[in-house]
């Protein structure tokens, strides 16, 4: 007769413990976060890592759906940052400005240029004034992959003044020395 081992129950809970544990934490990765270096993205520019004179410039595609929650129209100015784990960070400072931007359940699309990138793995958003709106989902298309976009998905009010978003790099992405945007990607957005 074949010897065969049982787990005993309590091994068995205690794995059940662990896998819960583990889905628990990979669910709150999911759900957007503040910066964990929320310094004031947008009062100053400088150039990341990725750029610098002669550097080449891509255009994104950035599709913003607004929530269906949010409120019908808004005045809130709406910036944006996205990047991948080698430090080329796209900058955009003011989204929108025009009549029906942002409008509850609209999808605005927008061309940003900025330093050309392998795979964008986190993407932030910062609104600033007092309408409270609320994204649903950004999805970035990059230049190189335009049939593969990341999504990155919000669906609550973002806070006011606060870089807020999801980081989603296999890799920290470090801080630049001085923890701003890149100025490629600063000036060139065009609403579409």
């Amino acid at each position: 007769m074949p010897c065969t081992s049982r787990p005993a129950p309590r091994q068995v809970l205690l794995l059940a413990l662990i896998s819960c544990l583990s889905l628990a934490s990979a669910a709150s990765s999911l759900r957007p976060q503040p910066r964990p270096d929320d310094s004031d993205l947008a009062q100053t520019t400088t150039t990341s890592s990725g750029g610098g004179v002669g550097a080449r410039t891509c255009w994104y595609t950035v599709q913003i759906k607004t929530s269906c929650a949010s409120p019908a129209h808004t005045s809130d100015t709406i910036s944006l940052a996205f990047g991948d784990v080698y430090k080329n960070e796209v900058y955009a400072a003011r989204l929108g400005g025009f009549a029906g931007a942002f409008d509850r359940c609209a999808t605005d699309t927008f061309k940003i240029g900025g330093p050309c990138g392998y795979g964008v793995c986190y993407l932030y958003l910062r609104r600033a004034g007092r309408s409270g709106w609320t994204p649903e989902w950004i999805r970035v298309y990059e230049p190189t992959t335009p049939a593969t976009p990341s999504t990155f998905r919000y669906g609550d009010p973002l806070p006011n003044k606060v870089w807020y978003g999801l980081n989603r790099c296999t890799r920290l992405v470090s801080p630049s020395t001085s923890s701003s945007p890149s100025s490629a990607g600063a000036a060139a957005v065009q609403a579409m």
